[in-house]
């Protein structure tokens, strides 16, 4: 571990030791320290201190276990705080040290690779027309609430700022006794949620990263970028970047699965994030004309921003009045003041000063910036005015792009109601109604904030071209006079195995559509199809889903070139390896050949958006690799690796891809297995976790994993330490084929050499192994009454590990990424420490007392549930990953 990264850990560590000490006494301390000794112990093979853990765990009264695992779950926010601190010093002292086309995964050094092959000015097209949009999701994965994530940033800012500061003196010591003061308000702030939070709670946590990070750091990479690009011109010239961060989000649009997000609901979340968008354009407005003072003398205005002046005078005389008193002879900073006071009416909606779109607002600031440059003020026009307009370009008056999510059987449905009753039948059924209710609100957030702000409607489970035709037929039912109907782009969601071979056909059909060639023709042939990463793994295993995918996304980008049509494909991403998690850039170049052309769009779901977006250093590194990736993957280099690799080792997927997927429903489809899956994993109670508006499961209880949705399906293994959805089938599907020919082995380690989507899936598995303890999974698997199905998944573990280290020659998982691997390493005992408090949980909720109806029964059970609770929120911490 870096010095300064042990240096952190050490002094946060020591300080939280300060505040249990003060809280919870000595013995609270003892008790800690004592099970942390014993599972590092453990740790190293010594079988006794793992149950001399288990039986110090055991004694604990259950006041002190709660405070016990708080302890660890603080431990594990602070040493998050300090890694990710480190991450941000490094980056910040690597980008003054080396030159930005030499560092690994950053946008120059992908242009300069791109350039050298198809030639600079086609690189620089290529880049111009480069498409970066994440697309910020709901899903229930963040189990830290907003006010422990609060707590920590406040300790982040002061950790920052210690590290400024001279080692001895006053001012050293003052800011320590204000960390201490912050870890006792994170030790002392309950880490449970009291109450499930509203679509509305979801809509501001993401409008609160818009504010604390992305609404700065997205015009910082452009500006980076294109300093990079002009050199010697940088601020003199016409910028050469184009802005290609759009960012989307579900949240308030996402109502497959989610009764909580209704039509209302929809509007409120356009509306708020509007007028956060409106209110940072209104301050960067403000603070950008205060600085522009410059006189007609030196700098005189155009014939053109004369004539904006007297346009703006006669829209306010009042707002041109204390903007001239403000800025005498100064006609651009008058100008930008009171285009700053337009959007200040934007957002108040006074429809006399207001704009009627972002585009009128961009072309204002235009002219102004045209005027500095025709006066000889290039810098001044290209300076902080320039970032104006970039963000404009990016975030409009909508901030990000809601997208609209609803199953297919919801529509399939409500059309059969429809037509039975009629549209205007009072005897409607309530979801009937909000489905067309929610068509409505599409059409009312475009009136009110651009086509931009929602025209994406995603169909979760399309499975025949019908679900498609469905969408534009309900739009028309909704509004019957075609001049007030929304524009809409329906997306079809492939999810399932089948869906994805059966993708290309549906596609071919729902060109036939006339709504479908009509939106072709508005929109230079673009379309857009979604691919589902989570269901995908649950249906089939993480292998099989993997391989279903690529293959998945070559016939569809080989059908779309057919067509003529601008493909970009969607991906459903989670955070976590059972999701189709793991680094994006490096996803990005397995993609199979011609399926990215310079445009990449994935969810960042949950505990991810903190992760990537939450510190702006972070949150610029994430951007540039991602969009390194996306220029490069087109690059005729990669392209053709990409595609020769594949053709090379069909005959190895074909087989891993059968092996895989029959060992996975060996055991997911034997009988009984959703009800033991339960049993010795924590299921029910993440479904009480307060950590979504969404239910984490479709009916009453599991009794198929139909019924069960992706994220607990990863979650639940993960705090059982199996991380089962993360890598089963892998192990026999290697082994099989290894054994099937002399030189299998050989052909297994030339694949993950030559072959970027084996590459990449074996090194995902491999993180997914490393967070694995077959101890502690044990006493989870004991839980249960399936002797068998627990040694199947044991088997596939091991076989699994042996294989995955024989195929990349390691010794130990994620020996090949030491800082890595190393701090897995080190959090592991950590974790084995709340996995043992959790354990002793399960086991009393699922055997102590479990058929008593008494109420001292009932209160037992709630305290063990909080315990459990706890313990949940603790592994996620610890394993920095949840659902």
């Amino acid at each position: 571990m870096p010095d300064p990264l042990r240096d952190d850990i050490r002094l946060l560590g020591g300080l939280l030791g300060t505040i249990l000490k003060e809280a919870g006494g000595q013995d609270l301390l003892d008790d800690v320290e004592h099970l942390r000794e014993l599972t590092i112990r453990a740790f190293g093979d010594d079988a006794d201190a793992l149950a001399a853990a288990a039986a110090h765990v055991e004694s604990l009264s259950l006041d002190r276990a709660d405070h016990v695992a708080r302890a660890f779950t603080c431990y594990f926010h602070l040493a998050n705080l300090a890694e990710e601190y480190h991450r941000v010093r490094v980056l910040r002292a690597r980008d003054h040290e080396l030159e930005a086309s030499v560092i690994e995964e950053t946008i120059p050094r992908a242009f300069n690779q791109l350039a050298s092959e198809v030639g600079r000015d086609e690189a620089l097209r290529r880049l111009q027309e480069l498409e970066f949009r994440p697309v910020l999701t709901a899903h229930p994965t963040e189990a830290r609430r907003r006010a422990v994530s609060r707590a920590i940033r406040r300790i982040g800012d002061l950790l920052a700022e210690r590290d400024t500061l001279h080692p001895a003196g006053t001012a050293l010591a003052e800011l320590d006794r204000h960390l201490l003061a912050e870890i006792d308000v994170l030790w002392r702030t309950q880490p449970l949620r009291p109450a499930k939070p509203t679509v509305i709670d979801e809509v501001k946590s993401a409008v609160g990263v818009f504010d604390q990070t992305l609404f700065q750091t997205f015009p910082e990479v452009y500006r980076r970028l294109d300093d990079w690009l002009l050199g010697d011109e940088a601020g003199r010239h016409t910028p050469v970047v184009r802005p290609f961060v759009r960012l989307g989000t579900w949240i308030g649009g996402d109502r497959d699965g989610n009764p909580n997000v209704t039509s209302s609901v929809t509007r409120e979340a356009a509306a708020l994030a509007s007028d956060h968008a409106l209110a940072a354009l209104e301050g960067e407005a403000f603070a950008t004309a205060r600085k522009l003072t410059v006189a007609a003398g030196d700098t005189p205005p155009s014939d053109a921003l004369v004539g904006l002046w007297n346009r703006l005078r006669q829209l306010s005389a009042d707002a041109a009045a204390r903007a001239q008193e403000e800025s005498p002879n100064e006609p651009h900073r008058a100008a930008l003041l009171v285009i700053a006071e337009r959007i200040a009416a934007t957002r108040r909606r006074d429809a006399d000063l207001a704009y009627a779109t972002a585009e009128r607002l961009e072309a204002e600031l235009r002219t102004v910036q045209d005027s500095l440059v025709a006066a000889g003020a290039p810098r001044l026009a290209y300076g902080s005015l320039q970032k104006l307009i970039w963000q404009v370009q990016t975030f409009g008056f909508h901030l990000a792009e809601l997208e609209v999510r609803q199953h297919s059987q919801v529509h399939e449905e409500s059309l059969a109601e429809i037509a039975e009753k009629g549209v205007n039948s009072p005897d409607l059924s309530d979801r009937t109604r909000e489905v067309l209710d929610t068509f409505r609100a599409l059409g009312y957030v475009q009136n009110r904030y651009g086509e931009r702000a929602a025209r994406r409607y995603i169909v979760s489970f399309t499975q025949a071209p019908e679900h498609m035709a469905a969408v534009y037929q309900l739009a028309e039912l909704a509004f019957p006079d075609p001049d007030e109907r929304p524009v809409i782009d329906a997306i079809p969601l492939f999810e399932t195995f089948a869906d994805l071979e059966g993708s290309v056909e549906i596609l071919e059909a729902m060109l036939e559509l006339p709504q479908v060639q009509e939106r072709l023709a508005a929109n230079g042939r673009k379309v857009e199809v979604m691919l589902g990463y989570s269901d995908s793994s649950k249906d089939v295993g993480p292998v099989a889903a993997t391989l279903a995918l690529h293959t998945a996304q070559s016939r569809i980008a080989e059908w779309a070139d057919r067509h003529d049509i601008e493909l970009t494909l969607f991906h459903g991403r989670g955070g976590s390896l059972g999701r189709g998690g793991g680094p994006a850039n490096r996803a990005v170049l397995a993609q199979p050949p011609h399926s990215v052309a310079g445009r990449f769009k994935l969810t960042e779901q949950g505990e991810v958006i903190l992760a990537r977006y939450g510190d702006p250093a972070i949150a610029m590194r994430h951007i540039e690799q991602v969009a390194a990736a996306t220029l490069l993957a087109s690059a005729p280099s990669v392209e053709k690796h990409n595609a020769e690799s594949t053709a090379r080792f069909a005959e190895l997927a074909a087989a891993l891809d059968v092996a895989s997927r029959e060992r996975f429903h060996h055991l997911v489809r034997s009988e009984g297995f959703p009800q033991w899956f339960a049993q010795v994993t924590p299921l029910e109670e993440v479904g009480m976790l307060a950590i979504g508006s969404r239910p984490a499961k479709r009916g009453l209880s599991v009794n198929s994993l139909d019924d069960l949705r992706a994220i607990p399906w990863v979650f639940s293994w993960s705090q059982a330490r199996i991380n089962l959805a993360g890598w089963y089938g892998l192990g026999t599907a290697l082994s099989s084929y290894a054994a099937s020919r002399p030189d299998g082995l050989e052909e297994l380690r030339a694949a993950f050499r030559e072959w970027p989507l084996f590459n990449t899936l074996l090194d995902n598995v491999e993180m997914s192994i490393a967070k694995t303890d077959e101890r502690i999974a044990q006493m989870y698997l004991r839980l249960g009454d399936r002797d068998d199905l627990a040694q199947q998944v044991l088997d596939e573990l091991r076989l699994t590990r042996e294989w995955v280290l024989k195929v990349t020659g390691n010794h130990w998982p994620l020996e090949g990424r030491r800082v890595l691997g190393r701090a897995v390493q080190l959090r592991s005992p950590y974790v084995d420490a709340l996995s043992l408090l959790q354990v002793r949980a399960l086991r009393a909720l699922r055997t102590d007392g479990a058929s008593e109806s008494s109420q001292d029964a009932a209160a037992r059970r709630e305290r063990w549930q909080h315990l459990l609770l706890l313990t949940v929120n603790g592994v996620s911490a610890g394993l920095q990953n949840t659902g």
